[in-house]
């Protein structure tokens, strides 16, 4: 009987495929602890999206919990990190020095192996990355990333179990240093047939004794099928996940996969005992955090629209910060024809992301109205040759909208030329804030931009979504402002009972007061306060007066004709909000002039910055937001005349 390794994934991209990667770290060491003594010697426990998570969303360092999890589970066991070829742990790629560096600082905190990808598959990539992570003492994984194509397609060659297997030989070709293959599918969109015959394939043209491992996600319900299908092609490492954070978007569960494996020729050779109770014990760490409830469940329509677990949460989990979670099924059914027409990169971060950001500014602003920073500079070429051309009418808006020409040139070469990256550059924003100048704080600074520098600063707040996920504010506001508040950031959850429920379950940890509407029951809000609404897009301020309420069954908005304000309206020009977000930062103050098309502020948006300009020159009258605040589409900003 053949023992099939595994690797536990659930501290690294359970983590994200559940919970956004917004996990405190103190908070999973005991379940990480206790899987070693269930005998998993193989956890994936950082990089990915748990590099800028834990600086964006969770307070803390991810070094320093790289060094917790090492001190956690001893010198002998397999830590490995996840790395996006040239882009490392960001979004946005890097110059060879900072390339260099990732994989120094890493082997400096503990990792024993950086399992490498590149999302449109262009060796250069892998090659540069790959010499460094051999050279820093580490074991080098390369990837071969894998994605199933939306049906009726054309396609006939991109990401075939031939497109693959090429894909390896100039791998192999290139010389890259490796210890390890893996052939990874983020969207878990691959069809079990392919992931035999690619991995048979591999196994042929590989030299006797290399480690084939295979990856992949159980979002679109297909997960154990392809596990299997991997294993019986000849792989002999498969990564799993524990229970809260495997099946759905994540993982298939580990004593899922041992119990298919019973009764075959195969085995995890596992105490399926001990796995209970360590699962058992998990659940009830990871209790108090916000579970949504798409992160475990199985979405077909994923195989038309393919979205990596790992990035689906994290995204639904800011289309709920931004109040645009019910444009979810929109966006994914507008990644179809992005995918296809960015040229069939593979949907894992961060062309993911940028699939995402493209079919997410498609539906709020208008069919191909915008073309994203990523998903532009991703068709034109400054992040690698893609798989097949892209669509020639976006390359030509790409090109006109940001300002670039198309290129083919290596992108290591094009970063090292750019002023404002690398290690210098780093230093010297290091400095200007005052910041020590180690190689942490500039990689830091390197990969996590302007919200990188912030937390060295100490300028930081937490994004972890609980399950009384705004415990902090409540305790001095009154309960009916706190009903309204949450079911007004929860309208748009799936589940109303859940949201309920959650309220009920907060509810019981404060001191007594008025009870909770029941589920269907008609709740009376506080409206005591001012308050801006807006008619036809115009601003209006209406005051409610101590102990005035309002049914919202019964509330009807007033005419713009009719409102009090209807023939008064604000002077001057108002600047909108050019899509839902929060505000990042705001570049001009009361009174300043500017000019038509120049930048006054910037809205972050589902890891998107988007400039908001002038819509016309003068004077501004008017800032009606701060920075951090939430805006709606269109909502007015400020007014310029």
């Amino acid at each position: 009987m053949k023992k099939i390794r595994f690797m536990d994934v659930s501290f690294r991209d359970g983590f994200q495929s559940c919970f956004g990667a917004r996990v405190k770290t103190e908070d999973f060491l005991p379940a990480l602890e206790a899987a070693v003594h269930a005998g998993t010697d193989n956890f994936e426990i950082g990089g990915g999206a748990r590099f800028q998570s834990l600086y964006f969303y969770c307070e803390e360092d991810a070094f320093t919990m790289m060094d917790e999890a090492r001190k956690v589970v001893g010198p002998d066991i397999n830590l490995q990190t996840l790395s996006r070829g040239a882009n490392v742990v960001g979004l946005v790629s890097q110059s060879r020095d900072i390339i260099d560096l990732h994989a120094r600082l890493f082997k400096k905190h503990g990792i024993t192996t950086i399992r490498n990808f590149d999302a449109l598959m262009d060796v250069r990539n892998l090659s540069y990355s790959g010499q460094c992570i051999h050279d820093a003492g580490l074991r080098h994984q390369v990837v071969v990333a894998m994605m199933g194509l939306p049906p009726g397609l054309q396609e006939s060659y991109c990401h075939t179990p031939q497109f693959y297997l090429d894909k390896l030989r100039e791998i192999l070709d290139a010389e890259i240093p490796f210890d390890s293959v893996a052939f990874k599918d983020a969207s878990g969109t691959t069809t079990p047939a392919i992931v035999h015959e690619t991995i048979k394939g591999a196994r042929k043209m590989l030299p006797e004794g290399t480690e084939i491992q295979f990856h992949t996600h159980d979002t679109a319900g297909m997960g154990v099928a392809c596990n299997y299908a991997a294993i019986t092609g000849g792989a002999d490492i498969i990564d799993l996940s524990m229970a809260p954070v495997s099946g759905g978007t994540a993982e298939v569960d580990i004593l899922t996969m041992w119990q298919r494996l019973r009764g075959t020729e195969y085995t995890l050779d596992i105490d399926q005992e001990k796995y209970l109770e360590v699962e058992a014990l998990f659940i009830d760490q990871m209790y108090k955090y916000y579970m949504p409830p798409e992160a475990t469940a199985v979405n077909p329509v994923i195989s038309f629209s393919p979205m990596p677990g790992g990035a689906l949460t994290a995204n639904t989990q800011m289309m709920r910060d931004n109040n645009t979670l019910h444009l979810f099924p929109a966006v994914i059914n507008n990644m179809r024809e992005v995918v296809v027409k960015g040229g069939f990169g593979a949907s894992v971060t961060p062309v993911s992301q940028f699939y995402f950001q493209q079919a997410f500014a498609n539906t709020i602003q208008g069919h191909w109205k915008k073309i994203t920073d990523g998903y532009g500079k991703m068709v034109l070429g400054y992040f690698g040759k893609t798989p097949a051309r892209p669509d020639d009418e976006v390359v030509r808006l790409a090109s006109e909208q940001l300002g670039l020409p198309p290129t083919v040139e290596d992108v290591h070469d094009i970063n090292d030329r750019n002023p404002e990256l690398g290690v210098a550059y780093n230093k010297s924003l290091l400095h200007e804030a005052n910041i020590p100048q180690t190689d942490e704080n500039i990689f830091i600074a390197a990969t996590c931009g302007a919200k990188g520098i912030a937390f060295l600063q100490g300028d930081c707040s937490t994004g972890i979504r609980y399950k009384a996920d705004i415990a902090v504010e409540i305790k001095a506001t009154p309960r009916a402002e706190v009903v309204a508040a949450y079911h007004e950031a929860h309208k748009h959850d799936i589940h109303q009972e859940e949201v309920n429920h959650r309220l009920k379950d907060l509810f019981s940890k404060l001191p007594p007061a008025a009870p909770v509407a029941p589920p269907g029951a008609s709740k009376v809000i506080s409206m005591a306060g001012n308050f801006t609404v807006f008619v036809d897009g115009a601003p209006f301020t209406v005051s409610f007066a101590e102990g005035s309420a309002i049914n919202p069954q019964t509330v009807a908005l007033p005419s713009a004709e009719g409102s009090p304000e209807a023939h008064h309206p604000h002077p001057g020009t108002p600047v909108p909000a050019v899509m839902p977000g929060n505000v990042f930062s705001i570049a001009v103050k009361l009174g300043d002039e500017v000019r038509e098309g120049e930048e006054v502020a910037i809205i972050e948006a589902m890891k998107m910055e988007n400039s908001v300009k002038a819509p016309c020159g003068g004077r501004i009258l008017s800032i009606t937001v701060a920075k951090g605040d939430s805006v709606g589409m269109g909502e007015t900003m400020m007014t310029i005349g």
